[in-house]
């Protein structure tokens, strides 16, 4: 296992390259994009060896990353680094410039349940996939408006509205428009309402 003091990665050099660079991994060393969720619960972008150290003596007991688990350089080094560490790793896979595809998400909150405490979220930039998840972690497990539950979704974590990756905001958009109808909780909205077609659709129209 190559070690560089902030990267570690099992696979050798080539990996290591493919991370710092094809990956942007390089440009996130002092660009973080975290911030608290709630508390136990953070969000930031894809973290190197150091910071995901430092996350661990302050208190963090578990990873999860929106990326899926394809066997790419970024998640072999992820794996390699939390096994390391200590951590523990959870993945669920969504996507920043599609609608979310309804057992990702239903995998998502099982995963939310099952989670140690304090828990970091994750994605490449920190700006969309995070954004949504924390979102729906706050609409379904926290009890928090909808409103509240936007403010995940913002410039603020360089997520662009005016954007593809706008139609995640479309989908709360849509769960908005419902809940006004019928007041109903985000989770059981995804199990028995949600269509991602359906969505996809009016989000291009």
């Amino acid at each position: 296992m190559i070690d560089t003091g902030r990267v570690t990665c099992p696979s050798g050099w080539r990996d290591t390259l493919d991370f710092l660079f094809l990956d942007h991994a390089v440009l996130r060393y002092t660009w973080c994009n975290q911030a608290k969720v709630c508390d136990d619960v953070w969000r930031s972008n894809h973290a190197g060896f150091g910071r995901l150290r430092r996350l661990r003596d302050q208190g963090i007991k578990a990873i999860l990353t929106l990326r899926g688990s394809s066997p790419s350089a970024a998640n072999r080094f992820e794996a390699a680094a939390c096994h390391t560490l200590g951590l523990h790793l959870y993945s669920v896979s969504l996507e920043a410039r599609r609608a979310p595809k309804r057992d990702e998400v239903l995998r998502l909150f099982n995963t939310f349940r099952a989670l140690p405490r304090p828990f970091l979220m994750h994605c490449k930039s920190g700006a969309d996939r995070a954004g949504l998840a924390g979102a729906l972690y706050l609409l379904g497990m926290q009890g928090a408006t909808i409103e509240q539950a936007r403010k995940q979704l913002s410039l603020r974590y360089l997520h662009i509205r005016a954007s593809q990756t706008g139609v995640l905001d479309h989908v709360l958009d849509l769960y908005e428009n419902d809940f006004r109808r019928y007041p109903i909780g985000i989770e059981e909205w995804f199990a028995t309402k949600y269509d991602r077609d359906a969505a996809t659709e009016s989000f291009r129209r």
